[in-house]
């Protein structure tokens, strides 16, 4: 065919002259390409463009875009002579023989060429074409200084890089180097050409994430349409809990039930040894709190004091009370360093753990404290403060937010990344609150038993997607 051999390899056959480069610099295309080259495939329109020809049951995914996305991976994937068959077989190019001329500009440093080549892509957007210009005129500056052509690398600053108007504090930023050559990186004790290839790649995968996709298919396009398949299954199977649950490509990704944890492993009754008894309480303890290193533990007696416990030794480290008051909850900082506890006055506390208080706050709108938490960033607390109410207060700011129910509440649960809210009433139901901003009703859960005690629901599974419930039926509800 034209003095080409069919199983020569396309990656070859795309090599043009340096006339048919000259003819491409000077803003002219080329027409009539050599009959039987791939650069006759290279330079065809795409077939199926408009999306006429299409693929797959349900005829959503355009054939021109899916081969041209598959020749794309397997030429990032290192299969150079498949992905060029592909091309030669389906007739489709990866890209035009424009943006081809256009790469290996790029490549071999042929600046000016290459920003006289953008401007024949077919883009539409002029400031699309400026902000490409300038990044190339960009590297071409820095190899100038590279070779200390300063004058040169001036004059481009000056005649070429300005006037394109793109980036003004960039603009100033070059203009420094060319007095200081604090610019240089650690790549320059390398040897230069490879300093120079690897740079010039580097801008390549710039362009190519500015310019439409149309134009250059971006880089690890298929992995990422793979990768997004898969997630959006793995986020669809209600049972999915594991981190290492393998996921294939070749069938649709489900989990069993076996994924939710419906089986006892260990019976906490026998075999099991005392280690510290904790005594120095006067009163019933009313809650308990692991630090988050899980070192240290906050005992708080009703309405007494707050103790605070060396767990491997079982030694009490310090006593936290305040004269005529009451402790009625306790809690720690996400950090550790400091602790805050519910007051029978309707305060809130906060001490560093020498004993130092650091702040009391107390609500107009609370009458009671208790089921303290606090969030990840230490910003917010939260606490029942009514009966049928939930503060949310915001310590820097002393901003009170709440949470309205029409039930009692008999117990929270803080979710990890401190989103949402998981609340029991007495109406045996668990109401799920999104907290960010304005709190929202997420969603309601029934069939748990609750006539006489607190029952206490919580987060959990991967990513604490899962919610849990005790039950007075004997059961764990999930």
């Amino acid at each position: 065919m034209g003095g080409v051999e069919d199983d020569e390899p396309a990656s070859k056959r795309m090599k043009l002259s340096s006339e048919e480069l000259r003819r491409l610099s000077n803003g002219s295309t080329i027409k009539e390409p050599v009959a039987g080259s791939s650069r006759d495939l290279m330079a065809r329109p795409l077939q199926s463009e408009g999306g006429e020809e299409v693929v797959g049951s349900k005829g959503v995914i355009k054939k021109v875009e899916f081969v041209r996305i598959i020749a794309k991976a397997l030429y990032s994937l290192g299969y150079i002579k498949s992905g060029a068959h592909l091309e030669e077989e389906s007739g489709i190019p990866l890209h035009s023989s424009v943006v081809n001329v256009f790469m290996r500009q790029i490549l071999e440093g042929n600046w000016d060429e290459s920003v006289v080549t953008l401007r024949n892509i077919g883009l539409t957007d002029e400031r699309t074409v400026k902000s490409a210009s300038f990044l190339i005129l960009e590297q071409k500056f820095f190899e100038l200084l590279d070779e200390e052509k300063a004058m040169d690398a001036l004059n481009t600053l000056r005649t070429e890089i300005a006037p394109l108007g793109v980036n003004d504090s960039r603009v100033r930023e070059l203009s420094s180097y060319i007095v200081s050559p604090s610019y240089c990186s650690p790549t320059r004790s390398l040897k230069q050409d490879t300093v120079k290839a690897r740079s010039r790649s580097k801008l390549l995968e710039e362009l190519q994430k500015l310019l439409p996709a149309t134009v250059m298919v971006p880089e690890g396009r298929l992995e990422h349409l793979v990768e997004q398949a898969l997630v959006l299954q793995r986020d669809a199977c209600m049972f999915h809990n594991s981190l290492d649950k393998e996921m294939s490509l070749y069938s649709d990704h489900q989990c069993g039930r076996d994924q939710i944890p419906s089986q006892a492993l260990q019976v906490y009754e026998t075999g099991v040894s005392l280690k510290h008894k904790l005594s120095g309480h006067q009163k019933p303890l009313s809650s308990v709190s692991w630090s988050p290193d899980d070192r240290q533990l906050l005992t708080c007696g009703a309405e007494e004091v707050v103790r605070r416990w060396d767990v491997s030794s079982g030694e009490c480290l310090h006593v936290y009370e305040k004269t005529g008051l009451g402790m009625v909850s306790c809690g720690w900082s996400p950090d550790g360093k400091w602790i805050f506890s519910g007051l029978n006055d309707k305060s809130i506390c906060m001490w560093e753990l020498d004993g130092k208080e650091l702040e009391c706050w107390k609500g107009q709108r609370t009458l009671k404290i208790s089921d303290l938490e606090i969030t990840g960033d230490g910003k917010q607390i939260i606490s029942i403060c009514r009966e049928t109410a939930i503060l949310l207060l915001d310590r820097e700011a002393k901003v009170e937010r709440f949470i309205e129910e029409d039930q009692l509440i008999t117990s929270f649960s803080l979710s990890r990344d401190s989103r949402f809210l998981l609340i029991n009433l007495l109406n045996q139901e668990i109401h799920l609150w999104n907290i960010e901003g304005d709190p929202k009703l997420v969603s309601k859960y029934r069939g748990h038993k609750r006539t006489r005690f607190i029952i206490r629901s919580c987060f959990g599974g991967l990513e604490q997607a899962f919610i849990a419930s005790g039950s007075e039926d004997s059961l764990v509800w999930t």
